[in-house]
């Protein structure tokens, strides 16, 4: 799709300078006009581009995806035979990206020589002559919140480090709220929940393995009350609080079905319920919907993509402050809350997506995930009563 992109645009330019009539179009990938011509090639791992010469320049676009061994074989050669300058476009990433180590090459041949080889238009640079940018990219500022990893990267151009813990000591603090845990629902409030689902063989355990294993996986739900008052400005998303943890170890699917449909439709009348249904869960998921109702539960299957929007949509919950933890009780389920928050990493991939999890040496990161799932729950919107004003119909008599 980029590569259709690129071609297409070329064209627009051509035809808005005049050449629409003078330019043409050879195998589908190369534009030519007159003697000049530039072809276009994928930069997919399996794509064959071997074999083209690059005569004055080759351009290499988002290039914090590009594969480093790829470039180095079969696109650097390119340009070798006629020292063809290359220029590589991109936004930050990490810093195991082609771009970011190129760019670090460049910065010091810069200092060795004083020629200028990096060019760098951050955010507030395009804002400068863009007021559209500037409101866009102040919203986005709000509703992600400045560390957030995107606009780091894609706003700011400031690349993150290859992996480290997923939260910081700021972000656990914003973590932290100070409402009391709830026992049951209160009237008037809206209520939603995440199900984190063990695999069958876990579940399967005893649960006092948990005092001898406490790493052992287990099926966590975490309710929480929606805040519609204090949410978001921007998106209008609601606050989160969360008010309770239901932590299951020990328990077969047959038998947490049971458990979740008295817990979620009978005690807490929960409107929208996010459930894994990845693996073994989802045949939970799909019991959970017939009960409960399609329209309240939400199977979630994780996937690398899915799991990085997940965990970008979480931190900006977290740095938004519209995610809170009950206070602090010394309870079993909010130590291991802490425990995994502190522990959780994070490593960022070529492609722009990320994971975070908690280092199988150290522990499960079930509460984890329910916390990441619940952020997804919380996209649940109010309805509002819609009618119309009825008229009293009038008779006449003659």
């Amino acid at each position: 799709p980029q590569t259709i992109t690129s071609i297409m645009r070329l064209k627009e330019r051509l035809n808005d300078a005049g050449y629409g009539r003078l330019w043409r179009s050879e195998h589908g990938y190369i534009l030519r006009l007159g003697n000049a011509g530039e072809a276009f090639f994928s930069a997919d791992r399996s794509s064959n581009v071997v074999g083209a010469t690059a005569h004055w320049l080759l351009e290499v676009d988002e290039a914090q995806d590009v594969d480093k061994e790829k470039f180095a074989k079969e696109f650097r050669p390119m340009g070798s035979s006629t020292n063809a300058t290359t220029v590589l476009f991109g936004t930050a990433w990490d810093d195991r990206t082609l771009l970011e180590e190129t760019k670090q090459l460049n910065l010091e041949l810069e200092r060795k020589d004083g020629v200028r080889r990096h060019f760098q238009y951050d955010w507030q640079e395009v804002a400068k002559y863009n007021p559209d940018y500037l409101r866009y990219v102040e919203a986005e500022r709000q509703r992600l919140g400045e560390s957030h990893p995107l606009f780091q990267t894609q706003y700011c151009l400031r690349p993150l480090s290859g992996g480290g813990r997923f939260l910081s000591a700021m972000q656990r603090a914003l973590l932290a709220g100070s409402h009391l845990r709830l026992p049951g629902p209160r009237t008037g409030e809206t209520y939603v929940a995440a199900v984190d689902v063990a695999g069958e063989a876990e579940a399967a355990q005893d649960a006092a393995l948990r005092a001898i294993e406490p790493c052992r996986d287990s099926t966590v739900i975490t309710i929480a009350r929606l805040d519609f008052a204090r949410g978001d400005p921007v998106t209008h998303e609601p606050a989160i609080d969360i008010v309770e943890h239901y932590w299951r170890t020990g328990a077969s699917h047959v038998e947490l079905h049971g458990q979740l449909v008295a817990l979620l439709r009978e005690k807490w009348r929960c409107k929208r319920v996010v459930v894994d249904a990845t693996g073994v869960g989802e045949g939970l998921a799909s019991f959970l919907s017939a009960a409960l109702g399609r329209s309240v539960v939400v199977p979630f299957k994780f996937t690398a993509q899915s799991k990085s929007a997940l965990g970008f949509g979480l931190l900006a919950a977290i740095n938004g402050a519209r995610l809170r933890m009950y206070a602090g009780d010394d309870s079993a389920e909010y130590r291991e809350f802490r425990r995994q928050m502190e522990l959780a990493r994070s490593n960022y991939r070529a492609n722009q997506t990320m994971n975070f999890y908690v280092d199988a040496a150290e522990g499960h990161d079930d509460f984890l995930m329910s916390l990441a799932l619940l952020v997804e729950a919380a996209r649940y919107r109010l309805r509002q009563a819609r009618g119309r004003e009825h008229q009293p119909e009038t008779v006449g008599k003659g």
